[in-house]
């Protein structure tokens, strides 16, 4: 059975609460959370229905929408409010039978109100410490320090002509050389799916994202226009035509920014939670749970066991 680390059970924590806290910014291309509540010009307290005399109000519709994100988000927009609406009443009407059968005066129920309780303190604490923390600016720092790291390598625009033979792809390179146009050929006697109706253009790619043989024919290739010699690789015989080569550029801020933004989110999250568990004495009395806790932290502490859980 694979073991979990600490740290990865750390990262389904946090996303956890991210996915209870619509509050966490987007300010990149990011797709905005479930909206559910009144626009943000309807104050908090706004009444929107009214249960046997209790209030429910516009508040309450976002708490809902915490809990319910998951439901909201398979529902049109439209329908959402009322979903939480009725949500909401059914609450207001069975907690009321609840009451009436005595059920709040119980332990369980004390044990289950003191969770809740602190449940919701987490999240407010994750929104105003820790997801408020992670601004536009914190994002673009660290996305320069990615750019300022950033080392550039060469990769090439190709187009190819694939065959299944070597007398196939020596006719072809004997027409080549006769003036046959490059892109034409490939529409009609090139058996790669994706490329041959776009006459055979790949666009660009870096070494490591073709099989070797079609890689280092295509990288020898100094000229734009430079046609190589027939390459034979696992899926049949390649006539390869350079368009461009030129370094890679690091990706543009709106690209990476959704990424880059988890990543600071994750870092604070972490830092955070270690500043807070300093000092606090934890003793686990359960012997099972004890040795379960310990196995993940020794699987954090060993980095190569460490990577294979979050595989």
């Amino acid at each position: 059975m694979m073991k979990l680390s600490s740290r990865l059970l750390r990262t389904i924590c946090l996303a956890a609460l991210i996915g209870a806290a619509p509050a966490v910014g987007s300010f990149a291309q990011e797709a905005p959370a479930p909206e559910a509540a009144a626009p943000a010009a309807i104050a908090p307290e706004t009444v929107v229905a009214t249960v046997g005399g209790e209030n429910i109000t516009e508040a309450d519709l976002s708490f809902a929408a915490e809990d319910l994100a998951q439901d909201l988000a398979q529902m049109p927009a439209a329908e959402r409010r009322a979903f939480l609406l009725r949500v909401l009443i059914d609450m207001k009407v069975m907690a009321g039978a609840a009451k009436t059968a005595g059920m709040d005066q119980t332990e369980l129920f004390a044990q289950r109100l003191k969770y809740l309780e602190e449940r919701a303190l987490r999240r407010a604490y994750f929104a105003d410490a820790i997801a408020g923390q992670v601004t536009e600016e914190a994002v673009r720092a660290e996305y320069d320090a990615f750019v300022a790291q950033f080392q550039p390598q060469e990769e090439v625009h190709a187009a190819h002509i694939l065959v299944e033979t070597k007398e196939e792809a020596d006719a072809i390179e004997a027409e080549l050389k006769a003036g046959g146009d490059f892109a034409t050929i490939a529409q009609e006697k090139s058996i790669d799916p994706g490329s041959g109706a776009n006459g055979g253009d790949l666009g660009f790619f870096a070494k490591g994202m073709m099989v070797p043989e079609f890689e280092t024919a295509a990288f020898a290739l100094a000229n734009p226009g430079d046609i190589s010699e027939p390459v034979q690789s696992q899926f049949g015989w390649h006539i390869i035509k350079l368009e461009e080569k030129r370094p890679t550029q690091p990706p543009a801020f709106e690209q990476v920014a959704p990424q880059i933004q988890q990543q600071v989110l994750m870092r604070v999250f972490n830092e955070k939670v270690e500043e807070l568990m300093a000092g606090v004495t934890i003793d686990v009395t359960d012997p099972a749970l004890k040795a379960t806790m310990d196995a993940q932290d020794a699987a954090q502490a060993t980095p190569a066991e460490g990577e294979a859980a979050q595989q």
